[in-house]
Parts: C-alpha cells; sequence; structure tokens
C-alpha cells in the first residue's frame, strides 16, 4: 500500500466519522482547494500529512470518543529471562486488540508522537480486505491486462 493510498483511507475513515477535510485543508492549510484527491496528493508530496495526522480535529473524528475501535497487533519475538533462570526466546503471534476508551484520541496522539513513523502507526487501526485474508492470492490489475 502506497503512503497515498494509506492516506486517502486515513481521511476517508475520519470523514465518515465527521472529519470536514475541506473545511480543514482550507482553514489550516491555507491551500486553495480543487478538489480531495488534489488535495492528498498535496499533502503527500510535501509531508504535510503529519499536520494533519497530528490535528486535534482529525484525531477526534479517526476516534471517536468511546467508539469501539479494532485493530491488528503485530507477531512479536523477544528474549527474556524464565522462571528458572534462562533466557528464552518468546514467540507471541499476531492478535485483534479491541478499544473504548473515552478519551481515546489523546492517547493515541501521545503513541503516535512516540512512534518512529506515525504513518505506520495510524496503518494498524485500519481494517483492508489484504489484512482480513492473508492466505487468498492477490488480485490481478483489471488496468494491465
Amino acid at each position: 500500500m502506497t503512503r497515498l493510498e494509506l492516506l486517502q483511507l486515513l481521511i476517508a475513515q475520519a470523514r465518515a466519522n465527521g472529519f470536514e477535510f475541506k473545511r480543514w485543508y482550507c482553514l489550516k492549510l491555507g491551500l486553495p482547494w480543487v478538489n480531495a484527491t488534489e488535495a492528498v496528493i498535496a499533502l503527500e508530496k510535501h509531508h504535510r500529512y503529519y499536520s494533519l495526522l497530528f490535528s486535534h480535529e482529525f484525531a477526534t473524528s479517526f476516534w471517536k470518543p468511546g467508539s469501539r475501535i479494532t485493530f491488528q497487533m503485530p507477531t512479536q519475538t523477544f528474549t527474556r529471562k524464565m522462571a528458572d533462570g534462562k533466557i528464552g526466546v518468546v514467540h507471541r503471534k499476531g492478535y485483534t486488540r479491541r478499544s473504548s476508551r473515552e478519551n481515546a484520541w489523546l492517547y493515541h496522539l501521545r503513541e503516535m508522537a512516540a512512534a518512529e513513523d506515525p504513518l505506520r502507526y495510524m496503518r494498524r487501526y485500519l481494517r483492508v480486505m489484504e489484512d482480513l485474508d492473508p492466505e487468498s492470492p492477490p488480485k490481478e490489475n483489471p488496468l494491465s491486462s
């Protein structure tokens, strides 16, 4: 998934929850509005998507207060000291996690600020078809025929 596609999905999810992207784009960035696609391209091209991701308006819409959100925790492998004193390797399978915090958007802004890549952090909270069935073969592009 490209950065542009990821931004489009993030904005679509926030807009479904009441985020007014056009209003935010014109007021906060001060850029002229052409259409939604051009606006997302401009955000991605000039790395202005950080102002979107850390915007309180976007965050409150993306993580609605009190609503249940579902996200995937990745597979983890780490070492730790076992009960018998030996150092062992622990393999933890990925799992689905649900959360329903009242002020989830504040928590996620703090976590995103501490994350190495904010877009990768946000990606965990999108449910897309390619994540649901990892064994299915990739679909052919109908435009390539």
